[in-house]
C-alpha cells in the first residue's frame, strides 16, 4: 500500500514533533485504507470529509482563504518560514479572527467578553514582521 508507507515516511520525517498531531483531515478517496489509518492512528484521530462534493467544496473555501488573507501577502522563503506563517495565521485565526457565526467572537475567544472601543489600536510584531 503506497499511502500507508507514505504515511510511514510522514512519521519518520516528523520525528518527536509527530506527537504534536492529534489529529488528521482526509478525505474518503479509496486510496486511504484501513492500513493508512492505522499507521497514524496511535494517538491521531482520523477525520473524514463529508462524502461528496460538501468536503471538496469546504477545503478549496478554506484554501482560498489562506490564501487571500495570509499567503498572498507574504514572500515565502522555506519550509522553515512557512510553517511559522502558518502557525501565526493559525494563532491570529483561532485567537483573534471575529466569525459571523459566532456573533463576531474568535472560536477560542471568551464568550462575553466586550472589547474597549476608545482603547487605542495597537500594532504588535507577527512572523518576524
Amino acid at each position: 500500500m503506497w499511502t500507508a508507507q507514505q504515511a510511514r515516511n510522514i512519521l519518520i520525517e516528523l520525528g518527536e514533533r509527530a506527537g504534536r498531531f492529534n489529529c488528521l483531515i482526509r478525505d474518503r478517496d479509496g486510496k486511504f485504507s484501513e492500513v493508512f489509518d492505522q499507521v497514524l492512528a496511535d494517538g491521531v484521530r482520523i477525520i473524514k470529509t463529508p462524502p461528496g462534493r460538501r468536503g471538496r467544496i469546504v477545503m478549496r473555501m478554506f484554501a482560498r482563504m489562506l490564501r487571500r488573507e495570509c499567503l498572498d501577502h507574504v514572500l515565502i522563503y522555506g519550509e522553515r518560514h512557512l510553517r511559522c506563517v502558518l502557525a501565526e495565521f493559525e494563532r491570529h485565526y483561532n485567537d483573534h479572527r471575529p466569525h459571523q457565526s459566532r456573533d463576531q467572537m474568535p472560536p477560542l475567544g471568551e464568550s462575553g467578553r466586550m472589547i474597549d472601543m476608545t482603547a487605542l489600536i495597537r500594532r504588535r510584531k507577527a512572523v518576524g514582521a
